[in-house]
């Protein structure tokens, strides 16, 4: 039997560019459609391991096919392939150099790659309900701020912010049938206190699809994570990493703001303002004080008590 290989592949709307390991394999390109991808994995060798750059949609058909095959598969960070790039000195960009590029990534740096498990239906439903709402939503604000005091537009304006209102309502309603299959987890994850029940939805269906080890890695997953910047006697300041998926931690942020107005949080909030720190700062780390929580009570089957956290 054939050893597993590895391979890049680059992704495109209607193209796969495809660069083998194994040198004896030419590198290839194939139809981004489901009867050839299904042909080229045919011919790979089991538990063979293949990367690919997450581009939004394009790649889920390749994702999916090649780990129901038994593929092991990555989806890479753009963003980290870009600076692998310019670390490694890459000058051109054109598919076959962007295969060739991911595929010298997942040699050298897949032992600390994590593979993909596709997650199952109504999780990739909600994913798409959650950043799709927060796209009616930037245009309603967007609209209301471009056009508000404009006389001439005024009618037209409330007629399309009813409209957007309407069909983010539409959205919602989604959102809470889909969450239905995990109601009971869902409902110990918004008993914490400044959790509502969309961001109740993202936790949840988050804490589901992504194995995450510990609270450690579920606020570096949300990207509240901050970055150390240290050489030698500088001390750099830390900023927060934000590489995780920018609707939930918009979500977090707005329900630690609302938090920090409550009895409970407020005296936690102030402590941190009092040390100097900025609104966003102390905002921030009440949010992932939210986010532990919530993972903490998602995976021990609890509910949240306020009393444990009167003097938090």
């Amino acid at each position: 039997m054939p050893s597993p290989i590895d391979v890049g592949v680059d992704v495109a709307m209607e193209t796969l560019q495809i660069a083998h390991a194994d040198s004896a394999a030419a590198d290839a390109r194939v139809a981004n459609r489901r009867a050839p991808i299904r042909a080229w994995l045919a011919q790979l060798p089991p538990g063979s391991r293949i990367a690919m750059e997450a581009t939004g949609r394009y790649h889920l058909l390749l994702a999916e096919l090649a780990y129901a095959q038994g593929m092991i598969v990555y989806v890479l960070n753009p963003c980290d392939l870009r600076h692998y790039a310019r670390a490694v000195g890459l000058r051109g960009k054109t598919d076959r150099v962007d295969a060739r590029l991911i595929l010298r990534y997942l040699v050298r740096e897949g032992s600390a790659l994590h593979p993909y498990v596709p997650p199952t239906p109504a999780q990739r439903e909600i994913d798409q309900l959650l950043r799709r709402r927060a796209t009616l939503v930037n245009a309603k604000t967007q609209l209301r701020l471009s056009l508000q005091g404009l006389a001439l537009c005024a009618s037209d304006l409330t007629v399309l912010l009813k409209r957007l209102d309407a069909m983010i309502t539409k959205l919602e309603q989604r959102l809470r049938q889909l969450a239905q299959g995990q109601a009971e987890a869902q409902r110990r994850v918004e008993s914490v206190l400044g959790i509502g029940p969309l961001l109740g939805v993202a936790l949840t269906n988050t804490f589901a699809r992504v194995p995450l080890r510990n609270s450690d890695a579920a606020v570096a997953f949300v990207g509240f994570d901050p970055r150390a910047k240290d050489s030698g006697q500088c001390i750099g300041r830390r900023r927060l990493s934000k590489r995780g998926p920018a609707e939930l931690r918009r979500l977090l942020f707005n329900a630690a703001r609302s938090a920090s107005k409550t009895t409970l949080w407020r005296p936690l909030y102030q402590r941190y303002r009092d040390r100097g720190l900025s609104t966003t700062e102390a905002t921030v780390i009440l949010a992932r004080k939210l986010v532990r929580i919530a993972f903490s009570i998602y995976h021990h089957g609890t509910t949240f008590d306020p009393a444990r956290f009167v003097h938090a």
